[in-house]
């Protein structure tokens, strides 16, 4: 611990609401004077109002100290509560057990206690800190309670003291009986320059330190503007700046070591940290740590410029290592020439050694295109002839099979000539080969080509189809073997007992009824 480094009886910058440590600012020496004016004229209301960190209980606490010798006073900061409870906690700090008490008997409890005191020549003064977090209808709760009161003396004063959101409560339209009874209104504000420094040295004095100069100028101005006068704030920065000092063995607290221990407190870097420097060391990559603006060197602060003494090696943070420079990460052969082992981060770049081949997918995507694009017009010319002519409709289905096992032949990398829509027997009877179309299954094909679908037939075609994996979802354009009846088809080139619309199409009949279609058009 560094109080006996610095020749400290404790700690001065403490956390804890301590009066002793309360300096009196211009506006703190006001609002003090104002709510003490405000209890002896017996006004009711009272309210002091000012942002966190500002010393609101530590002036509150100061308050009740020297009104302890002729006033009974309770201080409740448990405000997230409701009316009920907000009684409960007054009875309870003046010692009553509330317990099976209702509203109303805990009224009454609390009016005569009210009358005892002032019987005793003694008035009761009630602080609710933090009252910003109290609801509207506990606020006229604490309102109906100053009504404790005779023709010509209140038996109850109270003090409201919050941060700014009170005021706007209490400015509200609903609230207009309590914001009217408000006799005095106190606000605190941030310290200046001077008063920052003499709540520093005050603070320090009280914890006994007899060194005037323990924090320099140019750090006291370094505090003020950083803490912006709030002096919660400057207790965490003068607290950590001690810490430094001793670690570093300094008996004076500088500009670097307050720089230092606002880099320290600073939360917003670990809400945003800084992304990391990639030190590249023998092709192996290092990631060291960007220093934080934070810990930058501190800009003088003070007339006369601030000299900042390098610190010793083993105390410099982890997060001010060095830092590769960008003209040696990306130096010409010549400059890195004593850096042989270093090598910047890689990059795509241009090799005009290297031959680069394009893709073939844009090729294959063309290819497909054109042949889809000249099957529809073929597809959309035959359409329109088709009732005119008699042409089978069936060969309109085959040249689409066909079109679809091109697409699934280039998608897998085979070739279309693997597709073979002609029956083909077998020992146990015929097997067709057609394609699946879009959002096909398993089994509407076996009920369009077979006329059924169950187990058995399920089993067979899994069994003549070895890569088929889902057969619930098929591949448009994906060929799949389907078991037939024997005889139940009849191949092309076979002409006995079949008709020819019972035939189906193949490749050499659809271009020979195609040629036919042209020159019957002709």
């Amino acid at each position: 611990m560094f109080l006996d480094f610095f020749g400290l009886r404790e700690q001065p910058f403490g956390m804890t609401p301590d009066p002793a440590y309360l300096y009196a600012g211009k506006t703190h020496s006001d609002a003090h004077a104002s709510l003490l004016l405000g209890i002896d004229d017996n006004r009711g209301f009272l309210a002091l109002i000012a942002p966190p960190g500002m010393g609101k209980t530590t002036l509150l606490y100061r308050l009740m100290e020297e009104l302890r010798e002729n006033t009974r006073t309770v201080l409740v900061s448990q405000t997230q509560c409701n009316s009920h409870e907000l009684i409960e906690y007054i009875l309870q700090e003046l010692g009553v057990d509330t317990k099976g008490l209702g509203l109303v008997p805990m009224h009454g409890k609390l009016n005569e206690i009210l009358f005892e005191e002032l019987l005793e020549g003694r008035r009761f003064v009630l602080i609710v800190d933090e009252a910003q977090n109290l609801d509207e209808s506990v606020l006229e709760t604490v309102r109906m309670l100053s009504n404790f009161e005779t023709h010509n003396t209140k038996l109850l004063q109270i003090i409201l003291s919050g941060q700014p959101p009170l005021a706007a409560k209490l400015a509200q339209p609903r609230l207009s009986q309590l914001r009217q009874r408000v006799a005095v209104l106190c606000h605190l504000e941030p310290f200046t320059l001077e008063e920052t420094a003499l709540y520093i040295w005050h603070r320090l004095k009280v914890a006994g330190c007899s060194d005037e100069h323990l924090f320099d100028t140019a750090s006291i101005r370094l505090i003020a503007r950083h803490s912006k006068g709030i002096p919660r704030i400057i207790n965490n920065l003068c607290y950590t700046s001690l810490l430094l000092a001793h670690a570093r063995e300094e008996r004076k607290v500088t500009a670097e070591i307050v720089q230092e221990a606002i880099g320290r407190l600073d939360m917003e870097s670990l809400v945003h940290p800084p992304l990391p420097v990639a030190d590249f060391v023998d092709n192996e990559v290092s990631p060291v740590a960007r220093v934080p603006a934070a810990l930058a060197p501190a800009a003088p602060v003070d007339a006369a410029p601030v000299r900042v003494a390098p610190a010793p090696a083993s105390q410099v943070p982890a997060a001010a290592a060095p830092i590769v420079k960008a003209s040696e990460a990306h130096s010409t052969p010549n400059q890195a020439a004593g850096n042989k082992d270093r090598r910047p981060q890689s990059y795509l770049t241009y090799d005009a050694g290297k031959k680069v081949s394009p893709p073939k997918w844009p090729v294959r995507s063309a290819v497909i295109t054109v042949i889809l694009l000249s099957g529809t017009l073929l597809l959309s010319i035959l359409g329109r002839s088709e009732s005119r002519h008699g042409i089978t409709p069936g060969i309109f289905n085959h040249s689409y099979n066909a079109l679809g096992a091109l697409i699934h032949a280039d998608r897998s990398g085979g070739t279309a000539s693997s597709y073979d829509a002609a029956p083909r027997d077998t020992d146990n009877g015929q097997v067709i080969t057609v394609v699946a179309g879009p959002q096909q299954t398993l089994r509407d094909l076996s009920l369009r080509y077979v006329g059924h679908f169950d187990d058995v037939l399920s089993s067979k075609i899994v069994s003549l189809n070895p890569d088929l994996t889902d057969p619930n979802h098929l591949v448009a354009g994906q060929l799949i073997r389907i078991p037939l009846p024997p005889g139940a088809m009849k191949k092309v080139n076979d002409t006995s007992d079949s008709t020819t619309a019972s035939q189906p199409e193949t490749s050499g009949n659809f271009f020979t009824r195609f040629t036919a279609l042209l020159r019957e058009r002709k």
